[in-house]
């Protein structure tokens, strides 16, 4: 019984074998359940249908071998007692009309061949009125022939039709029904649990995942509940461990820039104090090695410690309405000292008015930071920079070898993540436009 209520295939298999027995059954029963309803003189043994009634016609013509006129009369007589709506009457050997019950139907006296067939045509058929039954007297053809005819409406089998077939027909329409509604109601239950299932697969926590689900069932769709509940739950571990060790990996490197500063300190000191000494030519490239290999390495651990600051959320945007033309003119002031001593041709093409966008002067600093000393060290072949405002647009424009190209200082690309995280942070757009002809970067609100 427990297997049973755990399979939706074995319950509605259960709901079609019931129906397969109770609509085949149902007619009889009904039937049935009418019929006793009928008064009990109508429920005697006289014979109402059109087959008994004939039937016991044909009998009694049999038995009426060498029977007298006398005995013929008596047994259309006692016909009309029991059918008292009947008329009959009997055409003997001659062809001559006798014994009419009553003597008033209209009939032929005299029979022909035709008159017999025509007579017979005229009411032969299920939908004659009235019903006509022609039987033969005895055995003996030459013995004439009797005729029975009773008002189809006094059949009581249409008469029981008449009065209980609507019903019958209503009965079995209301079980075919049922069915149907039970099989709606199942299917309605499956789509239900389904559909529920569905939402909850769409709806995710402040985690992005879903939540899990009661099992009410243990059937087919509960079990598929309690896998996705097994889902739900791996995703949450592994998200816990994602967390965590995301969190152990900026504390890592948070740890690691923090550690890496204070050698890099004394190594910079160390170089700035060799440049006082008298060095041989040699020994002066060296050292200009060492300072710029040393301003390398600080810009990478600034670029690594402010990602991960940036990833913790431990350095949060501060927008304010800042007028951009001043904030572009700064930092290009700040760098054009960088690029005159790489002997960068240098364009700037600037509207004449200004406008403000809702930024945090700070990241848009180092956002413009990062690409000038991207481009310094990776497209300084090209000895071109170019900042440009069109449209309120703010594009940067380089002659080297593009993205897709080799740099001799290539390295991870922190700084370009940390402009990307930024500029989506801070609700703009930027585009890249890289080729072997040099990066377009085209910075603009959305």
């Amino acid at each position: 019984m427990k297997k049973f209520r755990n399979s939706l295939l074995k319950q509605y298999l259960l709901i079609i074998f019931i129906a397969t027995m109770i609509l085949p059954l149902s007619i009889p029963l009904l039937s049935a359940s009418f019929y006793r309803l009928e008064e009990p003189e109508i429920r005697s043994e006289l014979p109402s249908s059109s087959s008994s009634i004939e039937k016991t016609w044909k009998e009694a013509a049999k038995n009426l071998t060498g029977a007298s006129d006398g005995q013929i009369r008596d047994k259309l007589l006692e016909f009309k007692n029991l059918y008292p709506e009947a008329t009959m009457f009997r055409v003997d050997e001659t062809g001559t009309t006798r014994d009419k019950i009553p003597s008033s139907i209209p009939v032929p006296t005299v029979w022909t061949a035709s008159s017999v067939i025509q007579f017979i045509q005229e009411n032969r058929g299920y939908q004659a009125d009235p019903f006509t039954v022609v039987s033969l007297i005895g055995e003996n053809p030459g013995e004439g022939f009797m005729v029975l005819q009773i008002p189809r409406s006094e059949l009581k089998s249409n008469d029981w039709f008449n009065k209980y077939g609507y019903w019958l027909l209503t009965g079995t329409f209301l079980v075919l029904i049922l069915f149907i509604v039970a099989s709606s109601l199942f299917f309605y239950n499956i789509r239900k649990r389904l559909v529920h299932l569905q939402q909850a697969m769409e709806m995710s926590g402040d985690d992005g995942i879903p939540s899990s689900l009661a099992v009410k069932k243990d059937d087919e769709i509960g079990r598929l509940v309690k896998s996705f509940n097994r889902m739900v739950k791996e995703l949450k571990l592994g998200k816990e461990r994602e967390r965590k060790e995301e969190k152990l990996r900026k504390e890592l490197v948070a740890n690691i820039s923090h550690d890496l500063r204070t050698p890099l300190t004394a190594i910079r000191g160390h170089a700035y104090s060799l440049k006082k000494e008298a060095l041989s030519k040699s020994g002066q490239e060296s050292l200009n090695i060492i300072d710029e290999k040393t301003d390398y390495i600080g810009q990478l651990i600034d670029n690594l410690l402010s990602y991960s600051l940036l990833t913790g959320g431990k350095y949060p945007c501060q927008p304010e309405k800042t007028d951009m033309l001043r904030l572009l003119r700064t930092s290009v002031a700040t760098w054009y000292p960088v690029f005159e001593e790489h002997q960068f041709e240098i364009v700037l093409d600037f509207p004449e008015k200004s406008f403000t966008w809702e930024v945090d002067p700070q990241w848009m600093n180092r956002i413009l930071d990062n690409l000038f000393q991207n481009i310094v060290r990776h497209a300084r072949d090209g000895k071109f920079v170019a900042l440009r405002v069109v449209n309120e647009s703010i594009i940067i424009e380089d002659h080297g070898p593009g993205m897709t190209g080799v740099s001799m200082q290539k390295g991870a690309g922190v700084g370009l993540s940390i402009v990307s995280l930024m500029v989506k942070e801070m609700g703009l757009n930027w585009e890249v436009e890289t080729g072997g002809h040099g990066t377009k970067n085209i910075i603009r609100k959305e």
